[in-house]
């Protein structure tokens, strides 16, 4: 791999200034002559000595990644100079097929651990779409364990198939890197934990026509309208989704903090689900045999505990994030998504130009965090 460092630059100047003028000193011997390439070479000036790259026996040595500036681990495939996201450029066909829904996620996530270490919780990848593409999901969760019980599914571990040793738990993949700050960047981060059956659903995988309100979907206000007809608010409006509510405009429901281990059972309250719903012709209107109302109590005892409990449950999440594309990125796009990663990361509010868009520390209410960084240990 190629380390992008000012010292490694500035060295490589000088040993080339001096082979010119060692061209014109035919007096010297060639031992001599080896012997003060060396000496300048390995020398940046007096006060910032470079390495010996030769051990004892002559062997090249592997040199440690630099703390700063841009790592090319390869053609094509790079860690940014800020240290918060990874590039990789893949051919037409490979991206394409991210772009048509059936992307090869192995393929980004065994070059990832091919040059750094099993220290991330979530893969986030990223096409680079000016728009979004046509029939396509504007995000896809995709579950790599659950070491987690009492969600209302089992245990299990595919991490190796992806690279990972044992802490990879979801790999989540969008279409623009804009979504970050849009949405539907919470949501999908949601699905590590529910809905995996802990409520009864009609929409898998979310939460439907239930009192959630929350990322995966459901109401906080519901309304008898007579003749077995209702009407689901949110936020004081008519309407809600019943799989999605709103992008990242949407802070995590009670429910969802509870799966995600961020609240206690006796904080977690009553549930109001429909019973075999259908959707109306107005918003939020639908109807339905009838609504049921899951306690707390009852859900845990079906279920079980959370384990890990909101006392010792993991808060903050550790996230490597690799752009996708077919050529390399210009500064100014690379820029845009580090701002965007910097200000989801953050253990407080995100800047003002995000509007009504939450990050994870608010949409969390203050209760967990996003990191993207990655470390000098976690390069090999």
């Amino acid at each position: 791999m190629t380390y992008s460092n000012a010292k490694g630059k500035a060295a490589l100047c000088h040993f080339s200034f001096l082979l010119v003028i060692l061209f014109f000193l035919h007096s010297c011997s060639t031992d001599s002559v080896r012997d003060i390439v060396m000496e300048d070479a390995l020398t940046d000036d007096m006060d910032n000595p470079i390495e010996d790259p030769l051990d004892e026996n002559g062997d090249t040595e592997e040199l440690e990644a630099p703390e700063t500036g841009i790592i090319s681990f390869e053609d094509g495939f790079l860690l940014d100079e800020d240290r918060r996201l990874a590039s990789l450029v893949l051919s037409q066909s490979e991206y394409n097929a991210f772009i048509a829904g059936e992307g090869d996620l192995k393929l980004v996530s065994e070059k990832a651990y091919q040059y750094l270490k099993d220290d991330f919780d979530f893969l986030i990848i990223l096409s680079v779409e000016a728009t979004q593409p046509p029939e396509l999901f504007y995000g896809r969760s995709t579950g790599v364990q659950n070491a987690v019980t009492g969600l209302g599914s089992g245990t299990y571990n595919n991490s190796s198939a992806y690279g990972s040793t044992e802490r990879l738990k979801s790999i989540i993949y969008m279409p623009r890197s804009e979504y970050i700050k849009t949405g539907p960047f919470l949501h999908e981060i949601a699905h590590t934990w529910g809905n995996k059956g802990f409520i009864p659903t009609t929409v898998g995988g979310h939460w439907g026509y239930a009192s959630t309100a929350g990322q995966l979907g459901g109401f906080d206000q519901l309304e008898e309208l007579g003749g077995n007809s209702y009407r689901g608010q949110l936020n004081g409006g008519n309407g809600f989704g019943t799989f999605a509510n709103g992008g990242n405009s949407v802070p995590y429901g009670n429910l969802e903090l509870y799966l995600m281990g961020l609240i206690s059972a006796e904080e977690l309250e009553s549930i109001q689900v429909a019973v075999n719903p259908e959707t109306g012709s107005s918003a939020g209107e639908f109807t339905a045999d009838s609504i049921t109302t899951y306690t707390a109590a009852g859900l845990i005892a079906e279920h079980g505990e959370r384990v890990p409990s909101h006392a010792n449950s993991q808060k903050t999440f550790k996230a490597l994030t690799v752009i996708i594309s077919m050529e390399a990125l210009s500064a100014e796009k690379i820029s845009a998504i580090n701002t965007d990663l910097e200000n989801f990361s953050r253990t407080s509010a995100p800047d003002s130009n995000w509007g009504s868009s939450n990050n994870f520390w608010s949409a969390t209410q203050g209760m967990a965090s996003f990191d993207f960084s990655i470390s000098q240990e976690s390069v090999k």
